[in-house]
């Protein structure tokens, strides 16, 4: 939950205490006229405060995936679970396939491991994940399957494609065709998230590991 704190104007006094959760304002308390004019404002500064926290965190998650292009593993797959009301983390891990020798360790599942671990519960409920890249199915799968609340992806599976091997399915398809339900948004910070596969050290990864195909 973001608090936005006290604003005063001094032409004519009076407060304005709102909180918000994605677009939406929760409390709001301000006396005074012109009411509907200033409550149509505030829900259009709120709906971009929103979007400007998702790009803010899907930097972040840009940021800890590039601290790999400094290690023998580099990868542009990155993930972490945040609570949706807070913006607290709760976990972050980036793709660990090769290390591990496991083609379902993604970094969306990775993350859902973890999440579970930590809040010792399969239910992910009232918490967000973000990743770099527009999960596949069967990360959209566990999305679903951990109840989050919200996917907000960078690069589309589209762009990871020209790459790597990519299955060619929506992750919003994945969500329409299930009874179960998330919240889709994406790309945000797509040209961002996008560098993570055309930095010098992933070209030269992505060339090894087709290369050594089995």
């Amino acid at each position: 939950m973001v608090n936005f704190g006290f604003i005063r104007v001094y032409s004519r006094p009076f407060a304005v205490k709102f909180y918000l959760r994605s677009s939406a304002v929760g409390l709001v308390h301000f006396p005074g006229t012109k009411t509907a004019k200033f409550m149509a404002l505030m829900a259009k500064d709120v709906h971009f405060a929103s979007s400007i926290t998702d790009e803010n965190h899907i930097t972040d998650l840009v940021r800890f995936t590039e601290r790999t292009f400094l290690t023998n593993s580099p990868v542009p797959f990155g993930a972490m679970v945040l609570n949706s009301s807070t913006g607290e983390r709760l976990v972050r891990t980036v793709n660990n396939s090769r290390k591990e020798n496991d083609p379902t360790c993604h970094a969306e599942v990775r993350a859902i491991r973890l999440a579970g671990k930590k809040v010792k519960h399969p239910i992910l409920k009232g918490y967000t994940l973000f990743t770099t890249c527009e999960p596949c199915p069967m990360c959209m799968a566990a999305i679903l399957w951990a109840r989050l609340d919200r996917v907000v992806f960078g690069a589309t599976i589209e762009d990871a494609s020209r790459h790597c091997h990519q299955i060619h399915i929506k992750a919003t398809e994945v969500v329409a065709r299930s009874d179960m339900k998330c919240e889709v948004i994406g790309p945000v910070s797509r040209e961002r998230c996008y560098k993570l596969f055309t930095a010098p050290v992933m070209i030269k990864t992505f060339e090894f590991w087709r290369n050594n195909r089995k």
